[in-house]
């Protein structure tokens, strides 16, 4: 993996000031760092500031929200991309989970202060609070058809929501700890939800009813992810007949990001185990890349990149700095990753470079989410940020 470069977080801010200050940095692995700066010389007639680079750096290119710096030495180079407008009215505490709806028109987001609001995704501005948990909401998200919202909290339960008048439609009990993370199996007449209680339990949302636990692993679920699995991969076979109730469930396998450090994978429809690795580190999150390649993020900083036909070496380990990998999302061909320390990032298979979220300063960006050329991110600060890929 090359070395990643680091940028001062309000570097666009920074280097619109006359003579204006950012540093930088590149962190080869098992090497001192490097440290520099970028300068600004003032800002061209075409409003983008004439930015030079200190020894050891180069400026590819820049423009308003843009900056594409490369170290030579290292033969590493990375986009940064600040914000195009950041929410800051949506909560007034650490947002710890958001969601964009499947049409790009609505948010949604929870945050610590126990509040779970739906917002206009295009300015920020407050439509409903869903209001219904006791204790923290951890985890929500839209159904497919982008006017329902599932979320899990601290206290237990599951519930569905009309986006359209903020009413609970459903709430699911069962689970004795905290659900920490949920999946939606198709377009949603069954979903899945991992806990704190170290159980896994699929739902049937039309009858509010628990279809079963799927797992129960005596350990901590913080992640879950549910997708479609290649012909060749093995799934085993139900030993009872699936109820008929569950809609989608054959030919998927469901991931469990577990806290003792093992990632599982099961047949969503079979129950049976499909493989369990072992990582560094407590799994925080996990998601499918394809029908058998999956991503995984640990505590310590590793996101292991596996195959499910031969999961026992990874294909590769990512690892960026020892912050803890908060979330993980399939885009275009690569994936975009969040971590404790502010960084996120994008890999995509056809670049030579990394693009990085800038403005979160060393406070964890918890959740990522997308719609079309825009990407949301939410953060300990309490604020949303929306950058815009055509920015680049």
């Amino acid at each position: 993996m090359a070395a990643p470069l680091r940028i001062q977080s309000d570097w666009a801010q920074a280097l619109r000031k006359d003579e204006g200050e950012a540093w930088l940095s590149c962190h080869p692995p098992g090497k001192p760092s490097l440290y520099g700066s970028l300068t600004s010389q003032g800002i061209g007639l075409d409003g983008i500031p004439e930015v030079t680079a200190s020894e050891g750096f180069i400026v590819n290119e820049i423009n308003k929200k843009s900056i594409h710096i490369s170290c030579p030495k290292e033969n590493t180079s990375s986009k940064f991309l600040a914000p195009y407008t950041t929410f800051s009215r949506i909560h007034t505490k650490s947002i710890t989970c958001l969601d964009i709806s499947s049409g790009g028109g609505l948010g949604v987001s929870s945050s610590s202060d126990g509040s779970m609001k739906i917002w206009q995704a295009s300015n920020g501005e407050l439509r409903r609070g869903l209001e219904g948990h006791v204790f923290d909401v951890n985890c929500c998200r839209f159904f497919p058809s982008g006017l329902v919202v599932l979320s899990g909290g601290m206290d237990a339960q599951l519930k569905i929501w009309s986006a359209e008048d903020a009413s609970c439609v459903v709430t699911f009990k069962g689970h004795k700890g905290g659900i920490l993370d949920t999946a939606i199996v198709d377009r949603g007449r069954n979903v899945v939800s991992g806990s704190r209680d170290g159980t896994a339990r699929l739902w049937d949302c039309g009858r509010s009813a628990c279809l079963g636990v799927i797992a129960d692993c005596g350990s901590s679920i913080n992640g879950v992810a549910v997708g479609a699995a290649d012909n060749s991969i093995n799934l085993g076979s139900p030993e009872q007949t699936p109820s008929e109730r569950e809609v989608g469930t054959e030919a998927k396998m469901l991931l469990l990001a577990r806290e003792d450090k093992k990632l599982q994978c099961l047949g969503l429809q079979s129950r049976q185990p499909v493989f369990l690795f072992i990582g560094s580190d407590a799994f925080n999150c996990c998601t499918f890349l394809s029908r058998f390649l999956l991503l995984a993020g640990t505590q310590d900083g590793n996101i292991y990149q596996l195959d499910v036909r031969s999961p026992t070496v990874p294909i590769q380990v990512i690892h960026r700095s020892g912050a803890p990998v908060l979330s993980l999302l399939s885009f275009r061909d690569g994936f975009i990753a969040s971590q404790g320390d502010g960084s996120c990032f994008i890999i995509q298979q056809d670049l030579d470079y990394v693009i990085e979220l800038t403005e979160a300063d060393c406070d964890p960006v918890y959740k990522v989410a997308t719609w079309e050329k825009q990407i949301y991110t939410c953060c300990r600060d309490g604020l949303v940020r929306r950058y815009q890929l055509s920015d680049l």
